[in-house]
């Protein structure tokens, strides 16, 4: 019997040891209560509890990832929109996250749930295509707001996909063509301004000068007949005649 106690106490030792030493990995914080009131906050490491009387939480303070499911919204000006987003956060404070609020993980998606589909209801559609990432700056402080007395830190909320109905997509890619159009039709215009500048420019240039007028019709005749594979009547008034006959005397003469 004498040798048997000892050996019972060993055992006894070893099983309140076990029971008593706890392990937090180094993304793990531990809160501590001891018979029922907050105790103290462990970070990484080993460290002891008293068996029945302390009871502890384990938090994972690394960043989690909260997929919102997709919900129809109506926004500003009446178009219904199915909208899902991705929430990302991470536990600042592991015993206000603990004591504050029931189930943390819960009560964040739903919070990011309800803003998101009240922030969506405030912008119209072409907002929400243009505007996301203003959007996602907005909900993401509103959502940060609501939790921080919770002990939890929002990173980013953003916004995947806008579900927008098909009638509302083809009345959207008949206005994106008629736009391309009216950009196009004002650039051929613009063309056709400045090329109406330049042609005035060039008709007042030849207006002064008769005979560059003749040489640039030659020029056009001579560019037809070497496209065109035909026979060429040319005209020349007298008055280029007179001239080349006056150039031909002066050249004589020297």
């Amino acid at each position: 019997m004498l040798t048997i106690l000892p050996l019972l106490t060993l055992l006894v030792l070893i099983a309140f040891l076990s029971a008593s030493l706890k392990m937090n990995y180094e993304y793990q914080k531990s809160v501590i209560f001891r018979l029922g009131r907050l105790s103290y906050v462990r970070g990484a490491g080993i460290y002891l509890t008293i068996p029945i009387i302390d009871r502890v939480k384990q938090v994972d303070r690394r960043t989690v990832t909260v997929d919102i499911e997709s919900q129809d919204t109506v926004t500003k000006d009446s178009v219904t929109v199915g909208v899902n987003a991705v929430l990302y956060y991470r536990i600042r404070e592991p015993e206000k996250a603990i004591i504050r609020v029931k189930d943390y993980n819960f009560a964040t998606s739903q919070a990011a749930l309800t803003t998101l589909r009240n922030i969506v209801g405030q912008h119209k559609l072409d907002e929400l295509l243009q505007e996301r990432d203003t959007i996602n700056s907005r909900i993401c402080e509103i959502v940060d707001e609501i939790t921080n007395p919770w002990g939890i830190e929002i990173e980013r909320i953003e916004i995947k996909n806008l579900e927008i109905p098909k009638p509302m997509q083809r009345a959207m890619a008949k206005e994106a063509e008629a736009a391309r159009e009216k950009r196009a039709r004002l650039i051929k215009a613009e063309s056709e301004y400045e090329s109406t500048i330049k042609l005035t420019q060039a008709a007042q240039e030849i207006a002064k000068s008769p005979v560059a007028l003749e040489l640039r019709r030659i020029q056009m005749i001579a560019e037809i007949g070497t496209e065109q594979n035909t026979t060429t009547i040319l005209m020349i008034p007298s008055d280029i005649l007179a001239l080349a006959k006056e150039v031909s005397q002066s050249i004589s003469r020297e």
